[in-house]
């Protein structure tokens, strides 16, 4: 009986791991040339998610959203501000604002990031994997919770791009104080696929 199951389990492996090299977006599956395993399409995931990303606004001083070196896409650190530009998520954790609403903020800055990284390579579904991110937390002088607002972005970026991918290098850091007394900022380094 032992040996019929185990027999099963290698049919389905085996027939699994073909069907996932022929249709792209299937945990598992990778497309050729990719760096990094691909678990996930991040733009289905968007999709199951319900998250629509809005148009990029322009920066707001004298740089640029996204740069792309090689296969490295820099993205310049992102406030959490709304689709229509306007400040989001304004105050200081610890004082103005709870760690949880700190972490609102992050996520939306993530939010923020994934646009401007779709509008710099056209699809999601270029990106490998997640190599660095640089969070930042306006927060009051003694704060010791930055990894916890941080895990906001963190968070995001796992659902969409999964636990390989989502996950890479990251600092949390507190400061006093943000463009637009914002709660949080984030800057990421991502691997493209070639």
């Amino acid at each position: 009986m032992l040996e019929i199951l185990s027999r099963r389990r290698l049919i389905r492996g085996a027939a699994g791991a073909s069907l996932a090299s022929l249709i792209p977006g299937i945990a598992g599956a990778q497309p050729k040339g990719s760096a990094a395993p691909w678990q996930v399409s991040p733009e289905a995931r968007l999709r199951e998610l319900g998250i629509e990303l809005h148009t990029p606004p322009p920066p707001v001083a004298t740089y640029v959203g996204a740069v792309i070196v090689g296969n490295t896409l820099y993205v310049a650190g992102h406030t959490p501000r709304m689709p229509d530009a306007s400040p989001g998520h304004q105050g200081i954790v610890g004082q103005d604002l709870t760690v949880e609403e700190g972490q609102a903020a992050a996520r939306q800055c993530g939010i923020n990031i994934l646009a401007t990284m779709r509008a710099a390579v056209g699809s999601l579904d270029r990106v490998a994997r997640l190599v660095r991110t640089f969070g930042m937390v306006n927060a009051v002088p003694g704060f010791s919770e930055q990894p916890t607002v941080i895990n906001g972005f963190s968070d995001l970026m796992v659902d969409v791009f999964g636990e390989e991918a989502g996950k890479g290098t990251r600092a949390a850091v507190g400061m006093g104080s943000l463009p637009g007394n914002m709660a949080a900022e984030v800057e990421t380094f991502w691997e493209l696929r070639s």
